[in-house]
């Protein structure tokens, strides 16, 4: 073999062509980006934290001077002082109701220590003189007003979740003290978290991660809410793995991070930067303080994916490396056709005749290379194959034959199991109270069940006693046979349940029947590791007394007369769910013209529009609201087609199971 063959001229030629092209790519690369990409992205983050920074500090000041005005009035202090006092109290909301309309959120709140309660008007609701809730210093959704009390000498800024107004807001929260001292309630306001977050934080920058801190490092306001460390502003305690300090890589960039904030504090308008690594990425750090808030406004760059440099002028410079490029490859092209390919291609066509059954195709030996041993070991190879191809020939016909068993096998199980799930499928639908809600309510009822699969886990349910009569929906956790499989334990408890509690007490049959299925279940292995629960509706309708007595376990009842849709709310959590859930009966009047839906959570989940996302609560509403006034069985098909429209190509995610009723 030459000394020199075909893997050392490719390896040469190839080696070569890389220097040439990588050489001055990397100088000319090298010399521009590395002495100034460092120095602009500084000055970036520099520019976009100042930017943050005014951004947030004007409109938020203006609230907070706002809501000290509200707090230090002395119509407030003068209604704090003698809250019996109905003149003082009148006054007082009169003038709040001024505040309010000069408000970001159009709302204000006072919590008052006197009796504890917590008077809260914001814009979309009427003027209430009343207190929304009484403050309860055991509660935790109420920690924040005394820990504000214990803690704050002032004012402090808090983003908290308020459950009892269902609102995520930036509270200002003002001390109201009187003349003495003495601290009379909390008053001020809030922006909402969301518009907070969108007006202030989101960034339409690549690259750039706003977000508010406060003294101690807690994260106020940021675009990923799960980070932001609820009530921090009032309970330091509740900071804890909701800090900046928290996201850090290691002690040395928090020290470093934390001397940053002392030295923007003592330099209130400076902006100091830093170098950390957040998510597991290195980023630029800026951080600025604003003193009236006690805040700090930080971005964290990501100098990967910034827009820190003007990249026109790369254009010509690449275009530039590109021709320099093309040309090192055509010259490297050229050498390997010479070298390499002109001898691989004859190699090939020879490949190519032994590929069609030629096996006596004569190889090149004439190169003393690489090229030439391959030849050879063509030939040798071609031996092999034409020995082993009758050989190979016999063994696919064997396996043929196996395959063949083994498919008529599997067909007659198919079968078997299809003719299984269709039997189940029978007997589901014999426990369904088709032929008894036909008999009794004939057109005032509706009924839409679509299960996933041959089989599933919804049912529904219907009873009837003189001049009254009990609706329920179930939704079974799992789909198909095991989903199928609950619903027959379902059916037997909820029939248990009712025959031991009457129909007239919906929350009681569901603690009943939940009590039933814990006990079928308990002394089961797999009870624990498998889902067993279910959602359940009941709704009691008396025809005598005219009313609607509902209860639910994660199942709401609906009802509208065509130009609104309301709600009776279920229990939060499922039947036979891993903790005990409370259940209660919600009333409503049995209006002439009222549609009453009971619906599980597979038409409210189905995915389907133009990106894939569930129906969803406020499609679902507008579409009861539209349909209302129908006759039922016109509105089951207007909801069928709706749904359908809504889920085009989309599969069907969960069992449907939808009730309708009305009594005009």
């Amino acid at each position: 073999m030459a000394a020199f063959g075909l893997r050392g001229k490719s390896l040469v030629a190839l080696l070569l062509a890389g220097l040439l092209a990588l050489l001055p790519a990397g100088l000319i690369g090298w010399s521009l980006l590395s002495g100034i990409h460092e120095h602009f992205g500084e000055a970036y983050a520099r520019n976009a934290t100042l930017l943050s920074r005014e951004k947030i500090r004007a409109p938020i000041s203006r609230e907070l001077a706002l809501s000290l005005r509200l707090a230090n009035s002395e119509v407030t202090l003068q209604w704090l002082k003698d809250p019996q006092n109905p003149e003082r109290k009148d006054l007082f909301f009169r003038e709040a109701e001024r505040y309010r309309q000069d408000f970001r959120d159009h709302a204000y709140f006072i919590g008052m220590l006197s009796n504890m309660g917590y008077y809260f008007n914001g814009n979309d609701e009427p003027l209430s003189r009343e207190p929304r809730y009484t403050l309860n210093p055991d509660a935790p959704a109420d920690s924040w007003f005394f820990a504000t009390l214990r803690d704050t000498e002032n004012f402090n800024i808090n983003v908290d979740l308020n459950p009892e107004l269902n609102t995520t807001k930036v509270w200002l929260n003002m001390v109201v003290k009187d003349d003495n001292g003495e601290v009379l309630a909390l008053a001020g306001s809030g922006v909402d978290l969301s518009s907070f977050i969108r007006d202030f934080i989101a960034s339409d920058d690549s690259g750039v991660t706003p977000m508010i801190l406060d003294s101690e490092g807690a994260i106020q306001a940021h675009q990923d809410r799960s980070l932001i460390a609820l009530n921090s502003g009032a309970d330091a305690k509740a900071a804890a793995g909701n800090t900046l300090l928290d996201l850090l890589a290691n002690d040395e960039q928090r020290a470093s991070v934390r001397a940053a904030m002392q030295a923007v504090q003592a330099e209130p308008g400076a902006v100091q930067v830093r170098t950390v690594s957040l998510d597991g990425h290195a980023r630029l750090l800026a951080l600025s303080y604003i003193p009236e808030l006690n805040w700090f406004v930080a971005n964290a760059i990501d100098l990967n994916s910034a827009q820190v440099i003007d990249r026109t002028w790369l254009l010509p410079v690449l275009l530039g490396l590109g021709a320099l490029l093309i040309l090192f490859v055509l010259l490297f092209a050229f050498a390997i056709e010479r070298l390499l390919l002109r001898p691989l291609r004859q190699l090939r066509y020879s490949a190519q005749a032994m590929a069609a059954g030629r096996y006596d195709v004569a190889l090149p030996h004439t190169r003393n290379d690489e090229i030439g041993e391959l030849s050879e070991a063509f030939d040798a190879m071609a031996q092999k194959v034409r020995s082993h191809t009758s050989e190979l020939e016999q063994r696919v016909q064997e396996r043929t034959r196996d395959l063949e068993a083994a498919n008529q096998s599997m067909l007659s199980a198919r079968k078997k199991i299809e003719d299984s799930i269709d039997y189940a499928s029978l007997i589901q639908r014999s426990i369904l109270p088709n032929r008894e809600l036909v008999n009794a309510l004939g057109q005032h009822h509706a009924v839409l069940w679509r299960p996933r699969d041959v089989v599933g886990g919804d049912f529904y349910i219907f009873r009837s006693e003189a001049q009254r009569c009990l609706f329920g929906v179930v939704d079974c956790a799992g789909h198909g046979v095991p989903g199928a499989l609950m619903t027959m334990l379902a059916h037997a408890a909820l029939e248990q349940a009712i025959s031991d509690c009457g129909l007239d007490d919906p929350a009681a049959i569901l603690q009943r029947t939940d009590q039933i299925v814990r006990s079928m279940l308990s002394d089961s292995a797999e009870y624990k590791s498998v889902a067993t629960n279910m959602d359940v509706g009941l709704a009691y309708v008396d025809l005598q007394g005219r009313r609607v007595v509902f209860s639910g376990a994660k199942i709401a009842l609906y009802h509208s007369d065509g130009s609104s849709v309301e709600h009776l709310s279920g229990g939060r959590r499922a039947l036979g769910d891993k903790r005990q859930g409370e259940y209660h009966n919600s009333e409503v009047a049995l209006q002439a013209g009222r549609t009453f839906y009971l619906c599980t959570d597979g038409f409210l989940d189905q995915a389907g529009g133009d990106r894939g996302f569930g129906f969803g609560n406020s499609r679902f509403a507008e579409m009861l609201c539209q349909h209302a006034k129908l006759p039922l069985q016109q509105q089951s098909a207007a909801f069928s087609d709706t749904l359908a429209s809504y889920q085009g190509d989309y599969p069907q995610r969960d069992d449907i199971t939808m009730l309708c009723f009305r009594f005009d």
